[in-house]
């Protein structure tokens, strides 16, 4: 059997290689999922959330400060007391000394604030928004190494089909060879062949770069340290990618709530929508409630200021109601509104476009599975062919020309499979994307893929 056809059945088979030397998919998501630096970055989104959750909740809390200040009067401000209260002349007074001091402690509460209590509603939708964020990180490193993941597969499996191709141009260099020195053949023959063996060897260097830009793209995404080997199991691809769910298959299945990002655009509306009803609920009245303590001291030298400091204490409400910021508030609130209502339409046009996404992923994959068992189903009729010229070449029935056009009819099949196979794989991953369901997809890995 020929090494071509023989490496496509075993690529299609169950292998494994020892389980210490070899990762697997499902184990480069994991890692990756643990070891991405991008994680950093979005658990800090999470605290930052936390962060404004209780920078909000503050602000119905008991506010405590202590102010204390130190006057030095260079040139004490006069008061006058008319003439005719204390006698007939004006009197001339001062109110105060050189030296002033105060010292006070305030607690400020508020009583009532509707701004303030809608604003808090916000913490719930910042909290999930954190959460959707990092869940949406999480979906772009598994779709990232499943990308990274299926090229190598196809690089491989290219690198594979040249090698095997060069042998047997290496082969027939060899009988062609010894065909012109016993004059049976012609130099130009012997050449074409080593131009086809050179051709091929040049598609190796490229194919051999690309399969190391693979597997340097999916170290990134993996986390993992570029300069350390990383032996891929690339063989079980076929069996992880070309499985199509059911559910993914069936159009009917499709629901935008499990696209992470339209969630994410709904807590963005509801942000939006509960930043609409905080600014309005800002011309409503506040009561504050607060009490003071404090020392008051008055010299004409600085130790009398503070030696002779007299206590002081109150405690009250202030009300606080807008009255004159209408115009400003009303542009405020205007542009929550139309925020608002730009958001919800966006969901109505996100949706459409989602379930658009979809359909037309689930259409690609479906005719991009055809394609590639129709092109498999090539490769074997090729190499029949292919096969049956060279017997007929043996035998002196076919000349050269028809076994290097059976030969390029072969590779022109293997192209076509390579190509297929990848625009597959492609089509898989993002119908996995486009129906919200990448994390379904790595939950549901096999333990017969792990390393």
């Amino acid at each position: 059997m020929n090494k071509n056809i023989l490496f496509l059945l075993l690529a299609f088979l169950p292998f494994r290689l020892p389980a210490q030397s070899v990762w697997s998919l499902k184990t480069c998501i994991d890692y990756g999922l643990k070891n991405n630096r991008s994680n950093a970055v979005y658990a800090n989104e999470k605290k930052i959330a936390d962060a404004k959750a209780r920078e909000a909740l503050a602000a119905y809390l008991p506010s405590i400060g202590v102010t204390s200040t130190l006057d030095d009067n260079l040139k004490v401000q006069v008061s006058v007391i008319p003439a005719g209260i204390f006698g007939p002349n004006d009197l001339r007074v001062a109110f105060t000394k050189q030296f002033n001091t105060n010292h006070v402690a305030r607690v400020d509460q508020t009583i009532y604030d509707q701004s303030l209590l809608t604003g808090l509603k916000a913490n719930k939708y910042n909290a999930q928004q954190a959460v959707l964020n990092q869940r949406q990180n999480d979906e772009t490193i598994i779709y990232n190494i499943s990308t990274a993941y299926s090229q190598i597969f196809v690089y491989r499996e290219q690198l594979n089909l040249l090698k095997a191709n060069q042998e047997t141009y290496r082969g027939q260099m060899g009988i062609i060879s010894l065909r012109v020195k016993k004059g049976t053949a012609l130099q130009k023959d012997a050449d074409k062949v080593t131009v086809d063996y050179n051709n091929a060897q040049s598609q190796i260097q490229v194919a051999e770069s690309n399969l190391t830009l693979a597997e340097n793209q999916l170290k990134y995404e993996m986390g993992y340290p570029i300069n350390s080997a990383l032996a891929i199991d690339s063989t079980a691809a076929s069996d992880v990618f070309i499985p199509v769910a059911p559910a993914l298959a069936n159009n009917q299945t499709f629901t935008a709530d499990n696209r992470t990002d339209y969630r994410i655009s709904q807590v963005n509306a509801k942000l939006l929508e509960i930043d609409e009803s905080r600014i309005k609920a800002g011309a409503l009245p506040k009561l504050t409630a607060y009490a003071q303590h404090g020392l008051l001291g008055f010299g004409d030298r600085l130790g009398p200021a503070f030696s002779g400091m007299s206590p002081y204490s109150a405690i009250g409400l202030k009300l606080n109601i807008p009255l004159f910021d209408f115009f400003k508030r009303n542009a405020q609130y205007s542009q929550a509104k139309y925020k608002r209502l730009n958001a919800q339409e966006n969901l109505k046009l996100d949706e459409d476009k989602y379930h658009l996404d979809y359909e037309n992923a689930r259409t690609k994959v479906l005719k991009e599975q055809s394609n590639v068992e129709n092109n498999r189903r090539n490769i074997a009729l090729a190499q029949s062919v292919f096969s049956t010229t060279d017997l007929q070449l043996q035998k002196g029935t076919t000349d050269l020309t028809d076994w290097l056009n059976a030969q390029n009819s072969l590779k022109e099949a293997q192209n076509n499979y390579l190509n297929s196979l990848y625009t597959f794989f492609q089509a898989r991953i993002d119908l996995e994307k486009a129906g919200g369901t990448l994390k379904t997809f790595y939950s549901g890995l096999s333990s017969a893929h792990e390393n």
